[in-house]
């Protein structure tokens, strides 16, 4: 049986105290105490090897672990991963079998556990990941529907010089509109080679690239100041899944004959490197027969957008039973009463709310979904597919 209920501690010094007195046998005590005789003996048999101090809880923890790692075996494996400080614990578990097969290694999850304890682990950071595209990829038919654009991976001419090229295609006729060599993948320096293209070509109705900067951010929905300029602009951004670049196919393919034709060994200088781009361009465009196109080439297909490039970019317009708000320069918008943050990169811009049920309001950026608000709880939640 327990304790009474007061403090354990005051209940047994009681105990010992009046069994010393003499009073009581010990059975009549241990009924009075509410305990079984084998607690009353354990208690007097601690206390009188360890006084008072012997009256406290003791862990109940195992004295021994009968699968316990030996201390030689941790030590070995610290010290090979000394060896190879870049090896997780899978390989370096491995590695040790094959080397040292008359040991019990442990597991590797163990072997996670003993680096951890040794500080020889770096916990991952945690990535932010850009929103997934809610929407169905648009179905080019016609040149134009649809313009792909990515990086191609950066590389260094002769001189030193970190190049960066930006390509653009149409998804459609494969025409190569853009092979741009970029100092560095800046917003600024991608929207420069855009607005060339649109000027030259005319405008998209669709623009598909990948999840990176500058085209997408982890902001609410995605959204880059790139990709809002395109929203202005009527052109709707695709984004391919993470780790799907078969969503972007031919626009890859056309990467790796890019590569084959100009990359190995790299020009002298971005001028030369540049130049080499150009020449490939024309003849991808203009030579090179592609079977995809029944031997065609993309310049007997391809033709100009009859969207131009306007001069003055135009304003985001919505129905009338929408409440329109201007992102403030903080990234907020005032709405029933307070301010809500909504996102750094719309801020000047114009997103519409439109009531689709009882209390819930949908906060859209021209043709773009981002968020819902719920009147209950005063927030906004991020739209996902």
């Amino acid at each position: 049986m327990p304790w009474k209920e007061t403090c354990p501690m005051d209940e047994r010094m009681k105990f010992i105290t009046d069994y010393l007195k003499a009073e009581w046998n010990l059975s009549e005590l241990c009924r009075y105490y509410g305990i079984s005789r084998k607690t009353g003996y354990k208690w007097l048999t601690r206390y009188q090897a360890d006084g008072p101090s012997g009256l406290l809880d003791r862990s109940r923890a195992p004295r021994r672990h009968p699968h316990a790692v030996h201390k030689t075996v941790q030590d070995r494996i610290v010290a090979f991963r000394g060896d190879h400080p870049h090896w997780g614990p899978r390989k370096l578990v491995h590695r040790l079998t094959q080397l040292e097969p008359h040991i019990r290694w442990p597991a590797p999850s163990t072997a996670g556990e003993i680096l951890k304890r040794h500080g020889l682990t770096v916990p991952r950071r945690r990535k932010r990941r850009t929103p997934p595209y809610a929407q169905p990829f648009r179905e080019g038919l016609q040149p134009n529907d649809v313009w792909c654009a990515d990086f191609k991976g950066w590389f260094r001419t002769q001189c030193g010089t970190r190049i960066d090229p930006l390509t653009i295609s149409d998804a459609v006729s494969r025409y190569l509109l853009r092979c741009q060599a970029l100092m560095r993948q800046t917003g600024a320096m991608t929207q420069a080679v855009f607005t060339a293209a649109f000027q030259e070509f005319g405008l998209p109705e669709a623009i598909r690239t990948d999840n990176g900067a500058p085209f997408a951010s982890t902001g609410l929905g995605g959204l880059s100041r790139l990709s809002v300029w395109w929203l202005r602009l009527g052109i709707v951004p695709e984004r391919i899944r993470p780790g799907h670049p078969e969503e972007n196919g031919r626009h890859e393919r056309m990467h790796r004959t890019l590569k084959q034709a100009t990359a190995k060994p790299p020009h002298a200088t971005p001028k030369a490197q540049q130049q080499s781009f150009d020449r490939f361009r024309t003849e991808y465009n203009q030579e090179r027969p592609h079977e995809a196109l029944d031997m065609q080439t993309p310049d007997q297909r391809y033709r100009p957008s009859p969207k131009p490039f306007p001069a003055r970019l135009p304003q985001i317009e919505y129905p009338s039973d929408y409440r329109v708000r201007r992102i403030r320069s903080n990234g907020q918008i005032r709405w029933q009463g307070q301010l809500i943050f909504i996102s750094e990169v719309l801020i000047g811009q114009r997103v519409g709310l439109i009531q689709i049920d009882n209390g819930t309001w949908r906060l859209d950026f021209g043709t773009l979904e981002l968020a819902l608000y719920d009147e209950k709880i005063k927030k906004f939640s991020p739209i996902t597919p």
